[in-house]
């Protein structure tokens, strides 16, 4: 009695996994083939071989870029290689990458990074926050961008419990961000089965030197996060559930949703067109690509542009894409003035003009 009891429940355990696994297809658009739109003025950035995963640019038009992420179950170009961040001024005629120096003290060959967020303060001083994995741990490190040397100050290393497989950040003010958490588990097995059976345990945070707690919870994969450019809104990206939350900032930092705008393709980073307070999302049209990595049939890359998105009913339009064999694995896209920067978890980089 006790096997039969014993075999039925393994057969639903199975029967479960497997209807679980169909509907992860399903979420991650395993089979979706993109239909091609390209602007005519686009290029891949020289320079820029192994990722180019978040992008955050300045008012002034200076773009850091950080590359070389090391990710579990994500291919990598370059794995005994640590990350970088890049520089790009899209100020110039024909913008080009430089490495930025990163100061004595840090440890640079364990350098993993992941999203980034810029400040300025009022004596326009701008330090750069990266999440970073060392030894696939979670860190938010700040530097200060010291132009004139073209280099990065390493300035201190956060910690803290509630900083666990963080993903992207957004920083208010000093050391004040919110930042998102991808994933429960560490192991990547039970995190798999995590992304499998849809558990929705991720969450956002917010951090500051007096006060750490969660803001929001319930996401399949809480992703990319940005903010608008009034300061009042949260837009975070849901990768898994294939949506983008819009959640008002209260005074206490905590957060309310007023809305979900779903996508139908996987979103990553976010970003802010300044020129129109439009969001950009860097998409994976078809992720499964992304774990299952074959160059025959690479993963696409797709970036939305979501306008009026207070509204009833936003806008949502396609400002590229294309089935991988340009671009493969999009995760970010930014702008500058009718200058686009589209970035990837672990490929190249493309820089077109609108």
């Amino acid at each position: 009695m006790g096997k039969l009891v014993a075999l039925t429940l393994l057969g639903a355990a199975l029967a479960l996994l497997g209807e679980r696994f169909v509907a992860f297809r399903q979420r991650t658009n395993a089979s979706r083939e993109v239909e091609p739109v390209e602007p005519q003025h686009c290029h891949l950035i020289e320079g820029l071989e192994n990722g180019s995963e978040d992008i955050d640019i300045l008012p002034n038009g200076l773009a850091f870029i950080s590359t070389g992420l090391k990710y579990p179950g994500m291919p990598n170009f370059a794995p005994d290689e640590p990350g970088q961040i890049f520089l790009m001024d899209l100020n110039e005629q024909s913008p080009r990458v430089q490495a930025l120096n990163i100061s004595d003290g840090f440890d640079k060959e364990s350098f993993n990074p992941h999203g980034i967020s810029t400040f300025t303060d009022k004596d326009h001083n701008v330090y750069l926050y990266v999440v970073n994995h060392p030894h696939m741990k979670s860190t938010v490190e700040i530097f200060k961008f010291e132009e004139q040397q073209h280099s990065l100050v390493h300035l201190k290393t956060i910690k803290h419990e509630l900083l666990k497989s963080v993903n992207d950040i957004v920083v208010l003010g000093p050391e004040q961000f919110y930042a998102t958490r991808d994933h429960y588990f560490t192991n990547f097995f039970l995190g798999f089965l995590e992304v499998v059976m849809d558990l929705r345990w991720t969450y956002v945070l917010f951090y500051s030197p007096g006060e750490v707690k969660v803001v929001a919870e319930g996401f399949s994969s809480a992703n990319g996060i940005t903010v608008s450019q009034d300061k009042k809104y949260i837009y975070v990206a849901d990768v898994l559930a294939k949506n983008i939350h819009i959640m008002k900032i209260h005074d206490n930092w905590d957060l309310t949703q007023l809305k979900v705008i779903q996508l139908g393709t996987l979103p990553d980073n976010l970003s802010v067109d300044p020129d129109t307070g439009d969001i950009l999302a860097g998409c994976h049209p078809n992720a499964v690509k992304l774990l299952i990595y074959n160059p025959e049939d690479p993963p696409g890359s797709e970036v939305l542009r979501i306008q009026d998105v207070l509204s009833e009913k936003p806008r949502i339009s396609t400002e590229y894409a294309n089935n991988g064999f340009v671009l493969q694995g999009s995760s970010v896209a930014s702008a500058y003035h009718r200058q686009l920067l589209i970035g990837t978890v672990f490929h190249k980089a493309l820089y077109c003009v609108l």
